[in-house]
Order: C-alpha cells, then structure tokens, then sequence
C-alpha cells in the first residue's frame, strides 16, 4: 500500500510595521498624481533612470536662453520625475544662473562659499566632509524653502561622490495608515543650527540666529502645482514635531527620517565633469556620498527660491 503525505505549509513570517524605521512588505510606486495621464515629451528625449524618480534628459542646450514651450515641458519632467540630469553641459555660471531663473527668483545662503558670483555656491570638498551623509532637503529652515537647485559638478574624484535623491511623496504614500493619520495636519519645527553646528564654530552659527530664527513647517506638505502629499520633515533641520511629547516626537521623527532611506524610492546618480542636476526640493531629499576622500570634489549650486509650505 502507498502512502501519501502532504508536504508542511511553508511557514511564513508577514511582514511587519516597527514602532520606527522602515517596515516591510510591497510598496505602492506612484510616480504621478492618481489619474494623471502619462504624456509623451515631444521637444526632448527623456531617459528614466528609476521607476519612479530621475530622468536624462537629452537635446536640450541649457546654454541659450529657452523657449516658453521648452521650458514648459521641461518644467512638466520635472514635476514628474523630481529630478533631470544633463550630461556635459559644462555651462558657466551665468549660464546656470540663467537656467536656473526660468522658474524664479534666485536665492543666496550666506552659510555656504560662493563662487565666481553670489548667486553661485560653490561646494569644494576634499578630504574634510562637509554637508554630506545625510538625507535632507535643502534650507527647510528658511520660512520660504527652495523651490529648487541646480547643481554642476565642475570637478569629479576618480571614483566615489555619487548622489543619491529620493521622492517623499513615495514615501508618504507609503507610511502606516496610524502614522499618516497622527501626523496629519502636523506641524514641526526647523533649525539651522543642527544641520551647521558640525563644521562651523558657535561664534559664527551666532551671527546668523537673528536671521535665520527657527519655523515651523506641516509635517505633510502639498506640493503646490501637483497637489501630492510628501514628507517635509529631514534629518538636518527638523527638530520636534509642534505639541507632541518629546519621546513620542523623537519616535516619529525617526520612523518618518528612514522612509527616504527605501531603494524603491531613490534614484542614484554618478556625475562626470559638466554634468548638470536640476531638482525639485519640495518633493525630494538627497544626499551626497562622501566615499571618495582623500580626492577632491568641486561642485556649483544656484538656488531658486520658494513658497511657504502648505
């Protein structure tokens, strides 16, 4: 006589939400709003480099001045892929200023080196790391964020200094149900002083209080052309969320910190000299890698400025 046996059920461990961090299990990749039709572009070719965030873009010349067409569809890419690389532009600076001002005014940090022009930051690293190793979006402690940057790496090391952006809203559309709803119409407080206070003395942070005093911010933003909700909360500058007790505070700064840290929402870039970034600082964060030291770094940034979140 045969006898039969069915093989155990695989024993299965679901996947889990921790109290903070990342959890597990599948994501939802959204990379425009629900119901927006996915259009062609017909004045460029757009290569995706990520599923959802980071495109090439090829044929334009960020050199002249652009058209109201061009700089529409342009604009159309960026709010839908949050950021657009430009390989061997080798632009000047007042070409990358001029770029740079088709979507607005161009704003200085008084914190960062310039370089050939006060609109220019110019971000020369070598051994020493400065402003890197951390995700953030930039100047969320100034009432009005950046709009945007675009970044010109002018000097690259042999290897190493990539750059890393991730979509938050990505990463809102997938946080816990419980955590979106206690979070929601939140606010939290940003302060330029953490995101410094590693590089430069107290004396010179000091100078710059009256200016730069902390704000608030939602937790959640709506970005203001999309409508899409992203997280607006960031490691260098976010320091307590408003009414919250501090544990819990630190509890949920730390769960909503990690979310940008999901392969599945970032986009990695490795640049050439003259390559060109071009990025939306109200959906995203980045971080540059500093694993190329003792080899040096040179990169450019113009800033445009920005809205009051909402």
């Amino acid at each position: 006589m045969t006898i039969t046996t069915t093989p155990p059920a695989p024993v299965l461990r679901e996947h889990r939400i921790p109290a903070d961090g990342l959890y597990e299990g599948p994501r939802e990749l959204r990379r425009v709003p629900e119901g927006r039709p996915d259009r062609p572009y017909e004045l460029f070719r757009l290569v995706p480099l990520g599923r959802i965030i980071g495109a090439e873009i090829h044929g334009v010349d960020l050199s002249r001045p652009l058209e109201t067409t061009l700089r529409a569809e342009l604009d159309r890419a960026l709010l839908e892929w949050k950021v657009l690389f430009f390989r061997d532009r080798h632009l000047t600076s007042r070409q990358q200023r001029a770029f740079a001002g088709h979507w607005g005014e161009l704003e200085t940090n008084p914190l960062l080196a310039t370089g050939d022009d006060p609109e220019v930051a110019r971000l020369d690293r070598t051994a020493v790391p400065t402003f890197e190793n951390i995700w953030h979006a930039d100047v969320t402690f100034r009432e009005r964020p950046a709009l945007g940057a675009v970044l010109q790496l002018r000097e690259v090391p042999p290897v190493g200094g990539d750059t890393l952006w991730a979509d938050m809203a990505a990463a809102y559309d997938n946080l816990p149900p419980e955590v979106k709803e206690r979070i929601e119409g939140a606010r939290a407080v940003h302060d330029f002083i953490p995101g410094f206070a590693r590089f430069y003395p107290p004396e010179r942070l000091a100078a710059h209080q009256e200016r730069f005093p902390p704000v608030e911010h939602p937790v959640v933003r709506r970005h203001p052309v999309t409508g899409r909700r992203t997280i607006f909360v960031n490691a260098s500058f976010t320091t307590r969320i408003v009414g919250f007790e501090r544990e819990e505070s630190d509890r949920l700064l730390r769960l909503l910190f990690q979310q940008a840290h999901a392969p599945e929402f970032q986009v990695r870039f490795s640049w050439r000299a003259g390559d060109v970034a071009f990025w939306d600082n109200r959906a995203t964060q980045h971080y540059a890698v500093n694993d190329y030291a003792p080899h040096r770094r040179v990169a450019e940034r113009v800033a445009i400025a920005g809205d009051r979140p909402r």
